[in-house]
């Protein structure tokens, strides 16, 4: 059956998992993913999650499969060991490098949205150990305010972006996100562009939907416009039904 699909790549929040569900996964898409892992199929959630996170979810929602592998962060790989989630190969440390380069490079860069963020919105600035790494919104047209800026403010720095996700956003190198991560992963599994499908609802899923690294793209009916409108620009399938049942459909289109 699998046939044109060798490799799926899912979001998982918003895609796979609707919040308002009981259970929160759709039942025939876990039923056909799983039925496509027996004949070879490899399945990787691509997340905005770190690795701690999406376990949680996995168990929190009682997932009735795992995946091959996961792809965390919006720019990690990870695989199965004896230990647990492990990175593969040295994506992962180059990734790493690469970020720390970055913030060191793009100093005043966050400075500047920091002070924007302080003096001129509600929003809040999240700190990890490296220094300020992502913003939280109070809503998603605060959000477009604060893209804007960033925007304009990395100018200077053109390496300096972000992954954004409804009202949240995490800052990055430009080179790292759910596209290259997958494309990491490709390689890693000697997987061919053509034969890889990805299903994404939001802006963070963007670069795993424009083509580029997967041939067969699609989105569930609760995807935002803008993903909508790149997943057909790039002959995908954007399904009638929302969230799992919209992966769902999608796969069946590309199995049929």
């Amino acid at each position: 059956m699998a046939g044109k699909i060798q490799l799926i790549s899912t979001d998982f929040d918003g895609t796979l998992v609707s919040h308002a569900n009981d259970p929160v996964f759709n039942r025939d898409c876990m039923e056909l993913i799983g039925q496509l892992q027996k004949e070879g199929t490899i399945w990787a959630i691509n997340t905005g999650r770190s690795v701690g996170l999406l376990e949680e979810g996995l168990e929190d929602f009682a997932f009735p499969l795992l995946p091959d592998f996961i792809l965390t962060s919006e720019r990690d790989v990870f695989r199965p060991s004896a230990r647990g989630w492990e990175p593969w190969g040295d994506w992962n440390a180059r990734c790493a490098q690469a970020h720390a380069e970055l913030y060191n490079n793009a100093s005043s860069v966050l400075a500047e949205v920091v002070d924007f963020v302080g003096q001129k919105t509600k929003a809040r600035v999240i700190y990890e150990a490296e220094g300020a790494a992502g913003l939280i919104a109070t809503s998603e047209e605060e959000m477009d305010l604060l893209t804007a800026f960033i925007d304009r403010a990395k100018a200077k720095e053109p390496k300096f972006h972000y992954q954004r996700n409804t009202i949240y956003l995490r800052f990055c190198h430009a080179d790292y996100h759910k596209g290259a991560a997958l494309a990491e992963l490709s390689r890693l599994t000697n997987t061919p562009k053509q034969a890889i499908f990805a299903c994404g609802d939001h802006h963070n899923d963007l670069s795993m939907l424009d083509g580029r690294y997967a041939a067969l793209p699609a989105c569930p009916a609760n995807a935002i416009a803008e993903v909508k409108e790149a997943v057909r620009r790039g002959g995908g399938w954007v399904s009638e039904n929302e969230f799992g049942a919209g992966v769902h459909e999608a796969l069946r289109h590309f199995l049929a």
